[in-house]
């Protein structure tokens, strides 16, 4: 499972507005489910009812008794009308209470006896209760989207979601992620949609009524919870790894762009086969795109769906593959999470911090080690500013079983992994992970079989390694300080745990005469020094110089230890933090210069960086460093690097620029046009709005944020509906006051207009938002962004403000609720 990813900024606006808000949740034990029965086989022929949304089933469950001989099951099924239970062809007796199926077999089964209990129901997700949790907003298993073909802009699909405990909800089973089982499914639509499931696709029948009957196969186990159905009118690409199929399942239009958007999706296929030392162990993959889908995409053995954030356009694609990680994580998700699956949610570790971990690993063999590394550091950013510090990673005690998918268990575990690898090292670490999933594969495990792995791989007792990090909680906060000894030419690091008491790892570098000397140490302890020897006086030290330690640093540094620290640090996170602790201080022209010079960096990122905060008020004497920067604008081979240089460029105002901004419009990439259409605002603003109104709505959606920035600033009261869909990010995404402000203005203006669209528009972005980023406690703030709207409706005067009120009500009980 991949929740939607939280940018930096927005953790830290969420955070201020609801911390003091926040209440612990109870938090009670829980364990492992008790096996009483074994689920051997999942046998299951369905047919959809569109205009009910519906499915009506049969299924055939082949169980046994774990290791106790028993006359009772009990079968999870949510919501459900039972029409009938029975055990070789004859009715058994069973209680029903709407969330389990307690039925009464004729006489004890031993384990060593297998049964087929045959089961005729009616599944009904509209009528479930179970809520959702911060990566998957909606927990009813069965989706039905559009189903009366009545919104034109949508088409009708079918799809599934049973993490956490959902399948449930569409078929009864024992829904536990230590079970596991085959599959067979049977499935009749009508003749236009194409069906997606689990396994293989061995036969197709054509009936007599114009639908279709699909058996998919499933010959391997896996956990119920990955089950999956799919149904709707796609488009079918075909790719291959080795002799595997692979398919991507997208709607008619994104079809020329299916093998841009997931092409790579074989070359990652290979890339984790080999790391893993365990071939991709499954029949077939493919993935499949859902509209409306209620979490960032799911795992779904062999049958991967992601949400429509996937589909992308050429003009995107050119600036970046937003799905790649995506991509990645659920393909690695085959081998930790399918393969072998965590036994219990307390341990959703294994499944999910691997997954993260998985981004780091592909970026780091497709796009180098600072792509890696600025991936991991937004990752580590996020889980920081999630108010998780208190949370284990493997959490036996908790409210919910949805609170477990957080950045703990994302982010952190990545991070965790990332530490437990650079300890090992790298070929037993990949040694480790092999003997591991060769061990337990096609079962469940918990995280002492993981530990265990290492330890029988690497010979090294790692107790110590596990306790602190997935058996507690935190990360080091650590105080640093150093002590120099000028006769005899020595310097202390002195390193200090203010909080926490951890063992790790520490690299550090020493620059001396330019040159950069790595020193490894281990800390054993709250306070520890170390001592350097010396022969000139050290420009700087750096602590954490790989940028591995997940830790909080505190630490008095110069300004000229910053400039030295951007010039020889080859850490993304270092250099980011040079170059945001000195851009207040570019009066200083040394200071400048370094800024300046980080434009010629290599990784592009950090060319965004700087480009994003140089200081060019000066702009007369700072003629070389713009007319760089309009040479990175034309010239730069990133996109991103092109499009931060034009809107900076942008905010100087100047006439002289417009050829240069005319030619960029060239751009294929929809990032650079959107820059471009606000730098050609402040300076023609009549060209700016033509061309932002004359733009097709397919591309608007796209880059809205710019053209929502220029219609705001035009006070444009004709794009009231479109403004109102897009104010909410443009309040909490950008780090300027100033369009902070501006975003803010329209969302007063929306408040009180008498636009039903625009209320409807700004209402319904609202409590997505306050959905999506419950887990940051956003639905909070949600809740007052939508109680100040019902007071200004009131105080408007308005002629539809009680319909208006109606409205934002509506929304305020969906976040209640």
């Amino acid at each position: 499972m991949k929740f939607q990813k939280l940018t930096f900024i927005i953790c830290i606006f969420f955070i201020a507005v609801v911390s003091a808000q926040t209440i612990a949740p109870q938090s009670i034990y829980r364990k492992e489910k008790d096996k009483v029965h074994e689920l051997q086989h999942t046998k299951l022929v369905v047919s959809l009812d569109f205009k009910k949304k519906e499915l009506n089933g049969e299924a055939w469950l082949t169980l046994k008794p774990y290791f106790y001989a028993t006359n009772k099951v009990t079968l999870d099924a949510k919501a459900m009308l039972i029409h009938s239970i029975q055990l070789k062809n004859k009715d058994v007796g069973y209680n029903y209470d709407g969330e389990k199926i307690i039925v009464e077999l004729p006489r004890a089964y031993t384990k060593d006896e297998s049964f087929i209990l045959d089961i005729k129901y009616t599944a009904r997700p509209e009528k479930v209760q179970q809520k959702g949790s911060a990566a998957i907003t909606e927990a009813k298993g069965l989706y039905f989207i559009n189903a009366d073909g009545l919104d034109t802009s949508k088409p009708t699909q079918v799809w599934t979601q049973g993490e956490t405990e959902a399948s449930s909800c569409w078929f009864p089973t024992i829904d536990s992620p230590n079970q596991k089982t085959s599959q067979e499914l049977t499935i009749t639509v009508p003749n236009k949609f194409k069906t997606l499931s689990n396994g293989t696709l061995e036969k197709q029948t054509n009936n007599a009524n114009g639908t279709r009957t699909d058996y998919w196969n499933f010959k391997r186990k896996h956990a119920p919870y990955l089950f999956f159905l799919g149904v709707g009118e796609y488009e079918i690409i075909k790719d291959s790894y080795k002799m595997i199929p692979v398919e991507y399942y997208v709607e008619k239009k994104y079809a020329p762009y299916a093998k841009d958007i997931f092409g790579l999706t074989p070359e990652m296929m290979a890339f984790f086969s080999k790391i893993t030392g365990v071939e991709y162990p499954w029949s077939k993959f493919s993935q499949i795109v859902g509209r409306d889908y209620v979490s960032g995409a799911m795992e779904n053995t062999t049958a991967v769906v992601h949400g429509e954030k996937a589909y992308q356009m050429p003009g995107q694609l050119i600036d970046e593959n937003v799905q790649e990680n995506t991509i990645a994580h659920e393909l690695f998700h085959h081998w930790f999470g399918d393969l072998v699956t965590a036994e219990s949610w307390s341990n959703i570790t294994l499944n999910e911090s691997f997954a993260n971990y998985s981004e780091y690993l592909w970026r780091e063999h497709k796009y180098g080690k600072d792509d890696a590394n600025a991936h991991l550091l937004e990752d580590v950013e996020a889980y920081k500013q999630g108010k998780n510090f208190d949370k284990d990673l493997v959490r036996y005690f908790y409210k919910d079983k949805e609170d477990l998918f957080d950045t703990v268990s994302y982010n952190k575990g990545g991070a965790i992994l990332h530490m437990l690898k650079n300890y090992v090292g790298d070929d037993a670490f990949f040694a480790s992970l092999k003997l591991y999933l060769t061990e337990n594969k096609y079962k469940s495990a918990e995280v002492a079989q993981l530990r265990l792995a290492f330890e029988k791989v690497t010979g090294k007792d790692l107790n110590w390694f596990f306790n602190q990090w997935y058996f507690s909680n935190g990360h080091p906060k650590i105080q640093v300080s150093y002590d120099y000894n000028t006769l005899e030419k020595r310097v202390a690091v002195n390193i200090l745990q203010t909080e926490g008491d951890f063992k790790f790892p520490l690299a550090i570098d020493i620059v001396e005469n330019g040159k950069v000397t790595r020193k490894n140490v281990f800390v054993d302890g709250k306070d520890a020094s170390f001592v350097f020897s010396y022969s000139k006086t050290p420009e700087n030290i750096l602590v954490n110089a790989d940028g591995v330690l997940l830790a909080d640093f505190t630490e008095a540094k110069t300004t000229s230890q910053y400039i030295s620290q951007l010039k020889y640090t080859t850490d993304y996170g270092h250099k980011k933090e040079a170059i945001l602790a000195i851009v207040k201080l570019q009066s200083d022209k040394k200071v400048f210069e370094a800024i300046a010079s980080a434009l010629d960096d290599p990784f592009y990122k950090i060319r965004i960086l700087a480009i994003e905060n140089i200081d060019l008020f000066d702009k007369s004497s700072k003629r070389a460093v713009i007319d760089k920067i309009k040479k990175i604008a034309l010239q730069d081979e990133k996109t991103l690097v092109r499009a931060a240089a034009i809107e900076t460029l942008g905010k100087l105002t100047e006439p002289g620029n417009l050829p240069l901004f005319e030619e960029a419009l060239k751009s294929k990439s929809y990032s650079v046009l959107g820059k471009t259409l606000v730098a050609i605002y402040y300076i023609d603003k009549a060209a700016a709005i033509k061309l932002s109104k004359e733009l097709p709505n397919d591309v608007r959606k796209i880059i809205a944020t710019p053209l929502t920035r220029i219609f705001i600033e035009e006070n444009d009261e004709t794009e009231l509906e479109f403004i109102a869909q897009n104010v909410l990010s443009g309040m909490f995404l950008n780090n300027d006051n100033r369009v902070q402000g501006l975003y803010k203005r329209a969302y007063d203006k929306i408040s009180k207009s008498n636009s039903t669209k625009a209320i409807q528009n700004l209402v319904d972005d609202i409590v997505a938002k306050g959905i999506q980023f419950k887990q940051f406690n956003f639905d909070k703030t949600a809740i007052n962004l939508l109680q100040q709207m019902v007071e200004t409706q009131k105080n408007s005067g308005v002629s539809n403000r009680n319909k208006h009120i109606l409205i934002i009500r509506t929304g305020l009980a969906k976040l209640v609720n």
